[in-house]
């Protein structure tokens, strides 16, 4: 992942960033090691608390990661985040994006819990199929914490031009933010509903 233009794109669209890497520090480690990118470095961990001083009170951190494949990352979060905040409208408060590398999915556990914030959204690279090499992941996980599962997550995956468009990631990924913070729970507890709830109302 080339994080520091991934950086520049999103400052240019608009937003604030924050940039961190995982224990793993290598791409070698991150692929024998899964437990080292679960968890952010000493000087990412200082950077993000340091930052979370001035960034009291917020519903949502959002993180992009490199995750399996660096490349969907690098082509679809910036238009991903932009059509999420599109489809907020300005109602929710979202924290400075964190572009995180050698990342696993529950590095955004801590990185949301440093931060303080009530959900925890991250956009990762999925692993590559033989049709689809870009396809990014959106995972979501409220009252995050280091040693979540799985199960407290919620997935909206095949995110990529030729799967599932940013703009409907986009309205799927924030019913789930809005359902979670207004529930209080995500994951298993939590069925995604948006594509019934959002349907035409009909008289």
């Amino acid at each position: 992942l080339d994080a520091q233009a991934l950086a520049a794109e999103l400052q240019a669209d608009g937003w604030a960033v924050l940039q961190v890497a995982s224990r793993a520090g290598t791409r070698a480690s991150y692929l024998r090691r899964p437990d080292l990118g679960r968890r952010l470095d000493e000087n990412s961990a200082r950077q993000l608390a340091a930052a979370a001083a001035s960034t009291a009170d917020l519903d949502v951190a959002l993180v992009v990661g490199d995750g399996l494949s660096a490349i969907a990352a690098q082509q679809h979060a910036v238009s991903v985040l932009g059509a999420l905040r599109d489809a907020l409208g300005g109602e929710l408060t979202l924290a400075p994006v964190v572009v995180a590398t050698q990342a696993r999915v529950a590095l955004s556990d801590e990185v949301g819990a440093v931060l303080g914030a009530r959900v925890v959204l991250m956009l990762l690279g999925e692993r590559p199929g033989l049709s689809s090499p870009d396809s990014l992941g959106a995972y979501l996980t409220h009252a995050p914490q280091v040693g979540c599962t799985d199960a407290q997550r919620n997935c909206v995956s095949n995110i990529r031009p030729a799967g599932l468009a940013p703009a409907q990631a986009a309205a799927r990924i924030a019913w789930l933010l809005r359902e979670a913070l207004r529930r209080r729970l995500s994951g298993v507890a939590l069925k995604d509903d948006s594509a019934t709830e959002m349907l035409p109302k009909t008289r």
